[in-house]
């Protein structure tokens, strides 16, 4: 019998990092665009604190209203940003979540395991805890997941 601790796993494996930094690579360009958008709304804001005073009443409203559409445009983006990467993310979780579970069922056919316990467990003796086991073999596989993960091995009927 071996005992897991998945959330270990899973936050120290080296598939999870190349993953998560895959995905901060892929989103990096966005989050320049939001960060330039919202430091010019910023400066735009300000500027019109400063100078609304001495503006005609019609050029500080055009000025409040486009600075307005503005904030809305960016408001929308940022939400569309945060919903794409939330997704993206959950999605290359459950790539590596899939992966760390096939790794797991290896390791413990090959190790003759009978049974090997995740979540749940609340006590397990240091020969029972095979976690560190399986962060080694994990450090030994390419950081980055196979093009498709297979799937986890089926369990066999109980008796």
């Amino acid at each position: 019998m071996g005992v897991v601790n998945f959330q270990k796993l899973l936050e120290e494996a080296p598939q999870t990092k190349t993953a998560m930094q895959a995905l901060e690579n892929e989103f990096a360009p966005r989050r320049r665009e939001l960060l330039t958008m919202q430091n010019d709304l910023k400066a735009k804001d300000e500027k019109l604190q400063k100078e609304g005073a001495v503006m005609s009443e019609a050029d500080r409203a055009k000025a409040e209203k486009t600075l307005r559409d503005q904030q809305r445009e960016f408001s929308r983006k940022a939400g569309e940003f945060q919903d794409d990467a939330s997704a993206r993310r959950n999605e290359e979780i459950g790539k590596v979540q899939r992966y760390l579970v096939t790794e797991i069922q290896a390791y413990a056919g090959a190790q003759g395991y009978d049974v090997v316990l995740g979540d749940g467990v609340f006590y397990a003796k240091g020969p029972f805890d095979i976690t560190a086991n399986v962060l080694a073999l994990l450090a030994t596989k390419p950081a980055t997941l196979p093009a498709s993960a297979p799937a986890p091995q089926s369990k066999p009927p109980v008796k």
